[in-house]
């Protein structure tokens, strides 16, 4: 079974993916990180694109039900147990756009979302370049193991893009090649607690792809499985159109 399964069942007591084998980020170092939270708890990471849009993965809406498990937008946050009223805002989500093909197909295909919210004063500049050095951001999971918690503070760590090849070779029909785009395997990466959140390439405003799930383990430092994300160049016309449509 795939940690992505676990993360849809167990999303309200896992809190998301997370970062292992990384580090504290410098703070406020990302101004697109978002933290989306449920309650005050933190549940996905998401990116900033515009003003008024977070991109994120779907399957961080619990049963698609945004009046039973609405979720909160906190951006400009590093440490999550602290108010940082300086820096942070929170935002109620305006309007839930999950992808209209997720689970249609399997369950892992599709897995994006956008998030209209009402955010002042900030900018953010997104690119969809094909960058082999990249980064993952989160507050997730710092362990694999069961009793490890969510970070406190916002974490990153320094990946590597894999070829489409070696992810299909690895993953087969899990891994989708017009959707997807993969890191390779290793004791670093996301963990629970992530899913959501921006994998950054060339430098730190470039998004390429947003969190999705882990090879075929549960366990998020495994060295045999890539990790995966949905390639948010192949979603660009359908959230262009979208924007286009919410003005």
């Amino acid at each position: 079974m795939y940690l992505y399964l676990l993360i849809l069942l167990q999303l309200l007591s896992s809190a998301g993916d997370g970062i292992v084998g990384g580090k504290i980020a410098k703070p406020h170092s990302r101004p697109y990180m978002v933290s989306l939270q449920h309650r005050g708890r933190h549940v996905c990471g998401g990116t900033l694109i515009r003003k008024d849009f977070v991109l994120t993965s779907a399957h961080c809406l619990m049963n698609n039900n945004p009046i039973a498990y609405p979720l909160t937008v906190v951006l400009g946050a590093h440490n999550l147990t602290e108010e940082e009223k300086k820096s942070r805002q929170e935002r109620k989500v305006s309007h839930y756009h999950r992808h209209p093909l997720h689970q249609n197909i399997t369950q892992f295909s599709y897995d994006i979302m956008l998030l209209k919210v009402c955010l002042r004063h900030i900018s953010f500049l997104f690119s969809l370049l094909l960058i082999t050095k990249c980064s993952v951001a989160g507050w997730g999971k710092t362990k694999p193991d069961k009793t490890s918690g969510p970070a406190d503070v916002l974490m990153e760590v320094e990946v590597t893009m894999q070829f489409n090849l070696e992810c299909v070779n690895k993953l087969r029909d899990y891994f989708i090649s017009s959707q997807m785009i993969c890191t390779e395997d290793g004791q670093k990466g996301f963990c629970q607690g992530d899913s959501g959140g921006p994998v950054v390439c060339k430098n730190k405003n470039m998004a390429q792809g947003i969190v999705a799930f882990f090879g075929n383990s549960l366990k998020c430092d495994d060295r045999k499985f890539p990790r995966v994300y949905m390639n948010i160049s192949s979603f660009k016309s359908w959230i262009e159109e979208w924007k286009r449509l919410s003005k």
